[in-house]
């Protein structure tokens, strides 16, 4: 069963494919660091960690079940000339959820009030997990059908992805911390997940925008944002307002 990591091919595809499960997995950091940053300081960490692992066990369910995300490709129905299929239907989903998502959380975080219920705060944990789990299935999708791509063995997948995700793990909370902390930061994240949002519904519906057109223009961005905070130093960033509940 372990045999391909005792070759060139195997262990070539596992540093690959960990690599390529990272970049991936970045729009899910930072959409997991956001959420989690809505919940008390005590309970971040713990939302941050349950997150990530619930999405390294379903890419591993969904990388056990092959056979059925291959059949997630065949056409469900047609739609003005466009066959729509079943990974369609749910990027198409995925997609507008966090143009939804993305849009409320700006809105709230600049023109919405602010309210801290301690009492809220078991729900909210439950609601935010509740909603990390259901855009890791989105997310996952493309991870799994890369993993399908670049390996053939199902021990280099799953190890590849368990690898990442504890890579992503580690990164995630010192991620979440300098989002909260810098708003601006946080404003550009959650325009990072709009641009994500635009590039699953255009997938869905076969318009295909190269992940490294999104890649580059997030990395831009986060360039020229960096290049700010340098200027700006020591001075006061304003405060969002937070709600928490």
């Amino acid at each position: 069963m372990f045999d391909a990591f005792f070759t060139n091919e195997g262990l070539l595809a596992l540093a690959t494919l960990t690599f390529l499960e990272v970049i991936l997995g970045v729009d899910n950091v930072i959409f997991i660091s956001i959420l989690a940053g809505k919940l008390p300081a005590a309970v971040q960490a713990k939302a941050r960690r349950t997150g990530l692992l619930a999405a390294m066990v379903m890419r591993i369910l969904l990388l056990m079940s092959i056979a059925w995300v291959i059949r997630l490709t065949a056409p469900l129905l047609t739609v003005l000339g466009n066959e729509i299929s079943g990974r369609d239907l749910i990027l198409l989903g995925g997609g507008l959820f966090l143009l939804a998502k993305a849009t409320l959380e700006i809105h709230d975080g600049l023109e919405g009030e602010e309210h801290k219920s301690k009492g809220r705060a078991a729900v909210s944990f439950g609601a935010v997990i509740t909603q990390i789990m259901a855009l890791d299935i989105v997310f996952s999708l493309d991870s799994v059908i890369t993993a399908v791509g670049m390996a053939e063995d199902l021990s280099i997948m799953v190890t590849a992805v368990v690898v990442a995700v504890f890579i992503m793990m580690i990164a995630a909370g010192p991620i979440g911390d300098f989002v909260h902390h810098h708003p601006t930061v946080k404003i550009l994240a959650l325009s990072f997940l709009m641009l994500i949002g635009l590039s699953l519904v255009g997938d869905g519906l076969d318009m295909h925008i190269p992940k490294g057109y999104v890649y580059f223009a997030m990395g831009f961005s986060m360039f020229v944002e960096a290049i700010n905070l340098r200027i700006r130093g020591k001075t006061t960033p304003v405060k969002l307002h937070q709600q928490i509940g």
